[in-house]
């Protein structure tokens, strides 16, 4: 006697097979069904769920596919292997991004496997990945980004399925996140810090052309300016970067802090005395740089560690990621 149970969702805009897919894979993935459980007859399943035959053997062809079940001539299907799929869908793969996933690894079991792939802010590439996944894996942790197409495209997904992570942009309200703030968390950020950053004369943010940094950061970091009366400038232009002494930089770019980085050097100017530099997103390397580069950064790690939860536990979630800003000797 089969432990599995399953019912047609008619409200569903998934296909009729791929319902039947999902609900063996999270049975699975729940430890419902476990390695060696038999499976409902084809019979079976066409009287209890009114499926037609064609139906459920495409399913059942689907699973012995991907190796999730097995069938034994003149007893039935069982489930071959307990391997939860989890699709991770990041827009590029930077150093900060390397500390993300190796916690959301970390924190996983070992019978979950992960597939990650990139975007790039390409919404066409956005769309046909996920498109391409839809019905493949238990869980979709996804990077949004500003588009208007990305909630029509997202909405592909089940939503107890999906975790939007590191950006909320173009997400629905009962949508998962797990996320930091890119607002109000660095105008206190630099007001709890104030006395470093009025040790420079000007405080310019550095972002370049081709960043994809949400554009929010601007508003807020010209509000602490003007509440502060702090002279400053948002420097969109990456050749116009001539640092000189008494300027204070914002990086978003990793490439722009090497670049400012080199006129240090060229200049014979010492990070955290005649200039000064707070770079974005926490790295493993920052630390060490130049005696320590300061950071204004979310805790990469924690955002990996709360995704995994996600995935493990398979409850909703809705968690703002702490941002903090780690003062060393650039500042």
């Amino acid at each position: 006697m089969s432990k599995f149970h399953f019912k047609i969702d008619p409200a569903s805009n998934q296909l009729k097979f791929q319902q039947l897919i999902d609900a063996v894979t999270e049975a699975i993935s729940k430890n419902l069904l476990q390695v060696g459980d038999i499976l409902p007859s084809v019979n079976q399943l066409c009287k209890e769920s009114e499926l037609s035959r064609d139906t459920v053997f495409k399913a059942y062809a689907e699973l012995k596919n991907r190796g999730t079940i097995e069938s034994v001539p003149n007893k039935g299907y069982f489930v071959a292997k307990a391997t939860t799929k989890v699709f991770l869908f990041l827009d590029t793969f930077k150093a900060y991004k390397e500390v993300l996933y190796g916690s959301f690894l970390e924190n996983l079991p070992e019978n979950i496997t992960v597939d990650l792939h990139f975007h790039h802010y390409n919404i066409n590439v956005f769309e046909t990945i996920l498109k391409e996944s839809v019905g493949k894996y238990t869980n979709y942790i996804v990077m949004n980004f500003d588009h208007e197409r990305v909630p029509e495209i997202i909405k592909r997904i089940p939503k107890d399925k999906l975790l939007i992570i590191d950006w909320k942009i173009r997400a629905q309200k009962d949508n998962s996140a797990v996320y930091q703030d890119f607002g109000k968390t660095l105008y206190t950020s630099f007001k709890s810090n104030i006395n470093f950053i009025r040790k420079y004369k000007r405080f310019i943010y550095l972002y370049p052309e081709f960043t994809d940094h949400p554009q929010e950061s601007i508003a807020y970091f010209d509000q602490f300016c003007n509440d502060h009366d702090i002279q400053s400038e948002v420097m969109k232009k990456s050749k116009e970067l001539d640092i000189q002494p008494g300027d204070l930089y914002l990086m978003v770019s990793d490439r722009m802090l090497a670049r400012f980085l080199d006129q240090c050097d060229q200049k014979k100017l010492t990070p955290g005395k005649e200039v000064g530099v707070i770079s974005y997103n926490e790295t493993p390397m920052k630390k060490y740089v130049k005696d320590g580069i300061t950071v204004i950064s979310t805790d990469f790690e924690l955002m990996g560690r709360k995704a995994a939860e996600f995935v493990t536990n398979g409850q909703p979630i809705n968690y703002c990621v702490p941002t903090s800003l780690k003062v060393r000797s650039s500042l």
